[in-house]
């Protein structure tokens, strides 16, 4: 699993947030509450979904710290929001990209290798910025066949 590290553009989204923490990790709510409606959102950018992480600051990966999940597309402008939903600014910024491949399951396996073997032997650390996965074409839902891009925001160690 070789990443690659790239730059993000800053990017206007259009969707919906909860606060979850991994030990009530209501996802499949916030995504069937966004789905339905995604078709919704004016001057979408592509097709792609995200599903982005904003962590507290200082966050420690406590199953029961809380966070905000977003369910999101982006988009050319915020002018229209349609009701119920929101908007959300992500800044430019520097993250790692690993292609992820695999169901729910998997994915923990995945997380693992970035937070306990890359992140701490790379010339990174974490920066508190928000966290994605980018759903594209290969995305198959709790799939063993299912891609994604699993993009976490680094800064060089000090």
């Amino acid at each position: 699993m070789e990443p690659i590290i790239k730059t993000f553009p800053e990017t206007k989204f259009i969707g919906m947030n909860s606060v979850i923490s991994y030990s009530n990790y209501r996802i499949g709510e916030l995504w069937g509450n966004f789905m339905p409606r995604r078709n919704e959102i004016q001057n979408t950018i592509g097709t792609e979904l995200f599903n982005i992480q904003i962590n507290p600051d200082n966050f420690d990966f406590n199953p029961q710290t809380e966070f905000v999940k977003w369910a999101v597309v982006p988009v050319t402008d915020i002018n229209s929001i349609p009701d119920g939903m929101q908007s959300l600014l992500v800044k430019e910024g520097l993250y790692v990209v690993f292609n992820h491949v695999g169901d729910a399951v998997k994915a923990r396996e995945t997380f693992g290798y970035i937070f306990g073997v890359w992140l701490p032997s790379s010339e990174y650390q974490l920066d508190n910025r928000p966290h994605f996965e980018i759903l594209g074409k290969k995305y198959k839902n709790n799939s063993p066949d299912s891609e994604e891009e699993i993009w976490i925001p680094i800064k060089r160690k000090a």
